[in-house]
């Protein structure tokens, strides 16, 4: 094993020799296989840098109309926003697998939810093959409802809580638009393409002919 690679847990294993039978079927059938994939260090990093454009609008719109409000947050309610934001985190997984949940033909059985203990990362994972659109939509929309959604409550109440989940929600899909941008740049050409959720790494495996 290379040091690049990281050990894998059994259930990553299981995702893996599953996910290589399908990729000896598509190639059987026609088809030639594209990773659009980033490691989930590049992922982090990159995180700030895409999202950071939104991040500010959101931030514009919250200053301009609560330019009077309070822009301090006491110890209580710093403790009561790391609670919010670890239910939140688990609540944006839980939005990816029922959004690809919808599309899969057996909706939740396809689905897999599981954490990267290397990097603290958790992630959720769908086997089944999806449509160039159903995967972008299942990508951002934790990042819509959650750090659209309270955006919009936050700038509407003036609540700071709230703007600052905001703008943690947002910040925590950056992987998920890293994703989505490296979708959108790529350039088949084939007639016929196929999107995979990557069983054990950040990004989609294309499949085209």
């Amino acid at each position: 094993m290379s040091k690049k690679e990281r050990q894998l847990t059994p259930d990553e294993k299981r995702r893996k020799a599953d996910f290589e039978i399908i990729c000896e079927e598509m190639e059987k059938k026609g088809y030639f296989k594209k990773d659009l994939t980033v490691s989930v260090l590049k992922a982090n990093i990159m995180a700030f840098i895409i999202m950071l454009p939104f991040m500010a609008v959101v931030a514009l719109l919250y200053y301009t109309v609560n330019s009077t409000s309070e822009m301090v947050i006491s110890l209580k309610y710093s403790m009561l926003l790391f609670l919010i934001l670890l239910c939140l985190v688990v609540l944006h997984k839980l939005i990816h697998g029922i959004t690809w949940g919808i599309f899969a033909k057996k909706h939740f059985h396809s689905i897999d939810f599981g954490i990267i203990l290397s990097a603290l990362t958790p992630y959720c994972t769908c086997s089944e093959p999806m449509k160039k659109w159903q995967y972008i939509l299942g990508g951002a929309m934790p990042t819509l409802v959650l750090g659209g959604g309270l955006g919009v409550a936050a700038i509407a109440t003036g609540q700071l809580i709230l703007f600052l989940l905001s703008e943690l929600m947002i910040l925590s899909g950056g992987g998920d638009f890293l994703i989505i941008l490296k979708i959108l740049l790529y350039r088949s050409g084939k007639k016929e393409t196929v999107y995979y959720d990557h069983p054990y790494e950040c990004g989609v495996v294309v499949f085209e002919k």
